[in-house]
């Protein structure tokens, strides 16, 4: 009891000598919130019109799948998208990776679990899996920004949180190379541990869904070291174009 109530105090005091900050506009927010009344009113949430396999927004609502997912072979199952990359969630995700904000990370977890918390229920994950950094890159950021996001929201789904997967490549972004690159870039990035084997349904996490090759690659080597079905989930993705 003593304990808590220490804990209390001490949080109370970090509180006011460093208050929380809105996780979209980054102006101090107070009562617990995690963003401010304004943001919370123009915030934009997953409409109708997304693709079914990955959850990319779509322009043309008449259509079911993206362009990259109509023509390109997916390992993952189905994926969601939180939100679209614009405005004010650009801004906010890129101050989550470069500018330390990692306390954004309960907010987008938040988000997440409000929206597709029952849909992970049904998939009946079992792991959540962060895309991993390299260790090179790790060092120099200080940490790695899907991981932050992926413990958050394993503790709202009160599902295990492992990183399982290891990138044994520094590998250049997936977005400046062209097919052929993208290919040769993640060949041999990737490695799984070995007990990756007793779970059958994974949630692999990461912050931008931009071509999805990373994540489809970490599908794969999922698949065969023993996983059944692996699903994604991503803090953002621009719309289909």
């Amino acid at each position: 009891m003593k304990k808590m109530i220490c804990k209390t105090i001490i949080n109370k005091a970090l509180e006011t000598i460093y208050p929380p900050r809105c996780a979209l506009c980054d102006d101090i927010v107070y009562d617990g919130r995690d963003i401010c009344f304004e943001c919370e009113k123009k915030m934009k949430l997953p409409g109708d019109a997304v693709c079914l396999k990955c959850g990319k927004t779509l322009y043309d609502r008449g259509r079911e799948y993206c362009k990259r997912c109509e023509k390109g072979e997916s390992y993952f199952v189905q994926g969601k998208i939180i939100f679209e990359y614009e405005g004010d969630i650009k801004e906010s995700i890129y101050h989550f990776k470069y500018g330390n904000r990692r306390e954004y990370a309960a907010f987008y977890a938040r988000i997440a679990n409000e929206v597709y918390g029952d849909w992970i229920e049904r998939k009946g994950v079992e792991l959540i899996v962060p895309v991993p950094m390299h260790k090179k890159k790790k060092r120099y950021r200080g940490y790695n920004q899907a991981e932050i996001f992926a413990k958050e929201l394993s503790k709202l789904t009160d599902i295990r949180c492992n990183d399982v997967v290891l990138r044994l490549k520094n590998t250049k972004p997936q977005a400046k190379l062209n097919q052929e690159e993208r290919k040769n870039n993640l060949l041999n990035a990737f490695k799984i541990k070995s007990d990756i084997v007793k779970y059958k349904k994974i949630l692999v996490i990461d912050d931008i869904f931009t071509t999805g090759s990373t994540i489809n690659e970490i599908a794969k080597e999922l698949l065969d070291a023993g996983a059944k079905e692996v699903y994604m989930l991503c803090i953002a993705s621009r719309r289909d174009v």
